[in-house]
């Protein structure tokens, strides 16, 4: 998908602000409403696309700038990617500068970090053969038995936390699940913004040394 500004149709902007520029009582705001949300969206997270917000993502490309604009004003960073179709902020990098964070953020677990850097490479994959990354619930779960003896846990305990990781990546639109299918997901293209190729290199490089760890230690 490649949306370009000057393809957009001006119509899918459905609401703008009165002759004052206000939406409502009080209003201040420059933006019209659709904009607005798109917005709201970015801040609410974890991310607007193309395929779920069919409104809003040409509102953020029409109005981008102003959107970027208000974004700094809270020390944030939009970051788009046109022709995967997905947007999200991020902290900004503000140097030396004393500023605060208004993002949310969440541990993860290991099982969470090696789930996201298997759905990664899952998505590095199909790209370079042209492919949407599609992945089936049960071969998430063989992938990532291979770190099962990286936990003091038992088989059940080990299932259960692959199942809250994959059910995590659910809730974050990481995983998206196809049409029509109950067990088969598309790996939101998100990830390859989130994690660059120099990023996946040097967090598989640190698994693969826990993964052959655990096997010294069972050898041993």
């Amino acid at each position: 998908m490649n949306l370009l500004e000057d393809e957009l149709p001006i119509e899918e902007v459905s609401a703008t602000p009165s002759k004052s520029g206000a939406l409502f009582d009080g209003d201040t705001g420059s933006l019209p409403l659709d904009a607005r949300r798109a917005l709201c969206q970015l801040l609410s997270g974890p991310s607007l696309d193309a395929g779920r917000h069919d409104t809003l993502w040409p509102a953020l490309l029409r109005y981008e700038s102003p959107v970027r604009s208000h974004l700094c004003e809270l020390f944030l960073e939009l970051v788009i990617d046109r022709e995967a179709g997905v947007a999200f902020t991020r902290q900004a990098d503000t140097g030396e500068l004393d500023t605060p964070v208004l993002l949310r953020s969440s541990p993860l677990t290991f099982i969470d970090s090696v789930l996201l850097l298997h759905l990664r490479q899952q998505l590095a994959e199909a790209e370079a053969r042209g492919h949407r990354a599609v992945v089936e619930e049960a071969a998430l779960s063989d992938a990532l038995s291979v770190y099962e003896k990286n936990l003091s846990t038992d088989r059940a305990g080990f299932a259960k936390r692959v199942s809250s990781s994959i059910a995590k990546m659910k809730e974050n639109h990481v995983l998206e699940k196809l049409r029509g299918s109950e067990d088969r997901y598309e790996v939101s293209p998100a990830l390859k913004l989130l994690f660059s190729a120099e990023d996946v290199q040097a967090l598989a490089q640190v698994y693969r040394e826990l993964r052959d760890a655990g096997d010294d230690e069972v050898d041993a």
